[in-house]
């Protein structure tokens, strides 16, 4: 298992992760990324119109090993 750290960007600015998670494999740190992301969009996307919320990855050597981001658009059309 190695430690992941999971950086948040989103409309508060970054947000650096200074704890980690100890993760086993590739897909559990989707799977992480997956759970971060919805819990913001879930959180922060209905107040807004516009949004693009994303996650750096960092191995415990620092090195970032991952980014994924979520867009979000909502246009009323009346």
């Amino acid at each position: 298992m190695r430690r992941y750290y999971f950086d948040l960007h989103n409309g508060d600015g970054p947000t650096r992760d200074e704890t980690g998670v100890q993760l086993a494999s590739r897909q559990s740190v989707a799977l992480e990324v997956s759970r971060i992301l919805l819990e913001v969009a879930r959180d922060e996307l209905p107040y807004q119109a516009r949004a693009i919320v994303s996650i750096t990855v960092r191995d415990d050597s620092g090195r970032t090993i991952s980014v994924a981001s979520l867009t979000f658009n909502n246009e009323w059309l009346e």
